[in-house]
């Protein structure tokens, strides 16, 4: 099969590479549509220990079963796969099993390929009204759900809901859509990049903007970088909760001191349950997150490319899509 194979800092290669071989409790699907996710810019920039060259990154995919019982079914690839049996998994915490694996990470190849290995519990089946390119959109999607859920359960009922989400790719429009999805009205998104800016505003149809003052109840920073963590713990109100999902940098930001006086929750939030992303991907089909026409779609074979346009900061729209096949 053909796959797009990171091979060192900043170099990626689309060549042969060996077809899967799917486990005794595995399917094997066709991938039809994989998105580039931050955590594969990270990789691609030599960020990232866990993702050494070479290797098939890649984690974000919808396609087609091949073979078996279920063969020809539209499914949405769940890329976490756990061992079922551990204190997390029994308790619908399946983010936290300490076996877990995910593709894109050894021992487990990733998605940016014509075909994956999947045991059957990570296949949700998608109904025929949703394109695969929009099915492929749940695992993004599945990582703001959660951040905003676990937001929403910390904060004190009696206070009033406003957020401010701080960055506006994928996992930052992802959490602004959850937001709005789960109740909350008063949602600002920070995003610096000014044609993403606009894009969100103009496109995506969300109140986005270059900084921000005030206070807001919920902060999320689907950044991660010392900087945010400072703009989110200024920003927090009293009481609030801040949500980090951004893994940009280890270290710093966080005003420590201002959060204990003002008694502000922080949640780390790391991907979702199986649960969560169930959810998620009922609300694509349903409707509940908009129609989701903010992707560019781009061929496998030009991945390459795209990488490093979004690595200039070409790119406004908060995902790309690339298709094996065209």
């Amino acid at each position: 099969m053909k796959a797009l194979v990171y091979e060192g800092v900043e170099t990626l290669t689309f060549r042969d590479v060996p077809d899967p071989t799917p486990g005794p409790d595995e399917q094997l699907i066709r991938i039809s549509a994989v998105g580039i996710c931050g955590s594969d810019m990270h990789a691609y920039l030599g960020h990232d220990d866990r993702r050494p060259a070479p290797l098939i990154l890649g984690h974000e995919a919808a396609g087609v079963i091949v073979g078996g019982a279920r063969d020809g079914e539209r499914v949405t690839i769940n890329p976490l796969v756990t061992c079922g049996s551990c204190y997390a998994c029994e308790n619908g915490r399946e983010n936290l099993c300490p076996t877990r694996q995910i593709i894109s990470m050894p021992p487990r190849e990733g998605a940016f390929a014509q075909y994956v290995a999947m045991p059957p519990q990570n296949l949700v089946t998608v109904p025929d009204h949703v394109a695969l390119k929009k099915a492929a959109l749940a695992e993004p999607l599945a990582v703001g759900w959660h951040a905003v859920k676990l937001a929403l359960e910390a904060l004190h009922p009696a206070m009033d809901q406003s957020a401010l989400v701080l960055g506006g790719g994928a996992i930052g429009l992802a959490a602004a859509l959850a937001l709005r999805a789960m109740g909350v009205e008063d949602i600002t998104i920070v995003e610096p990049n000014d044609a993403r800016r606009a894009f969100l505003n103009d496109i995506c149809l969300q109140k986005a903007a270059q900084s921000a003052t005030g206070q807001y109840s919920i902060v999320i920073d689907a950044v991660g970088y010392a900087a945010t963590r400072t703009t989110a713990s200024q920003l927090a109100c009293p009481g609030g909760v801040m949500a980090h999902i951004g893994l940009g940098e280890d270290m710093g930001g966080l005003d420590i001191r201002r959060m204990t006086l003002q008694e502000i929750t922080f949640i780390g939030t790391y991907v979702y349950t199986a649960q969560d992303f169930r959810n998620t991907a009922q609300a694509i089909f349903d409707g509940s997150l908009g129609d989701l026409d903010w992707i560019e779609t781009r061929a496998l074979k030009d991945g390459a490319a795209a990488f490093a346009a979004l690595r200039s900061g070409q790119i406004a729209a908060p995902k790309i899509i690339l298709d094996p096949w065209a």
